[in-house]
């Protein structure tokens, strides 16, 4: 970070209005000093409206986690978070039916979380089976033949994959057999999902790295 310039949380509380700007500022100052549930609610609330926020909210979230076992040893944020992913996980096909932008936020919002918050220096059991479910939803034909939910799909086994694979290989070679067949599907893809879908495919072919051929040939291909 250069000396002068704001914190990245900080970039990301000014979507918020004032009040809650002044909340989620002493959540990580000071967080004995607030509701932290409340804190955990506001966070996932705008995350489901916000994509670009859901996106990095899981750095804020760590942030807190943090503060708050380094002030008090507690983990009242962290269960209150938890506990809200879940009431939203178990809605989850409401809210896709409802908002196909409030969905898309969502898988971003729990891979973000996944990816950031740790026990022991390991990705969070309780979360896996979890984020799974959300991946083999995207990978579902109806899903598959929405842009947004096949690119959502991609660029969260980019951020997660290789991390989900450890915790459980059999399920992601499921998931693989699912978007497989979806990339071969005769009708309802569009080329740009079934760019993406034959990338994420040879991407995890290759160690959940992209080959310098690949890169050149997708991006190259994504531009155009």
């Amino acid at each position: 970070m250069v000396m002068g310039e704001p914190r990245r949380e900080e970039y990301k509380i000014q979507s918020f209005d004032a009040v809650t700007q002044q909340l989620l500022k002493t959540a990580l100052k000071d967080p004995g000093a607030v509701d932290l549930e409340k804190v955990a609610n506001v966070i996932v609330d705008h995350s489901l409206q916000d994509c670009v926020f859901s996106k990095e909210a899981g750095r804020m979230c760590y942030a807190i986690i943090q503060a708050e076992s380094k002030q008090a040893g507690q983990s009242v944020f962290r269960r209150g978070l938890l506990n809200r992913l879940q009431q939203e996980y178990q809605a989850r096909e409401q809210l896709r039916a409802r908002s196909l932008q409030g969905w898309v936020c969502y898988v971003t919002f729990i891979c973000n979380i996944f990816d950031y918050l740790r026990v022991n220096n390991m990705p969070m059991m309780a979360l896996v089976n979890p984020v799974y479910d959300c991946l083999f939803r995207l990978a579902q034909p109806d899903s598959l033949s929405k842009e947004e939910e096949v690119d959502c799909l991609v660029l969260q086994l980019h951020r997660v994959g290789e991390q989900l694979e450890k915790m459980n290989g059999q399920r992601m070679d499921e998931l693989f057999v699912l978007i497989r067949d979806g990339f071969l599907l005769p009708t309802g893809l569009s080329s740009l999902a079934q760019l993406l879908l034959l990338e994420i495919i040879e991407f995890r072919a290759a160690g959940w790295k992209t080959t310098p051929a690949a890169h050149k040939y997708y991006y190259s291909e994504v531009s155009d």
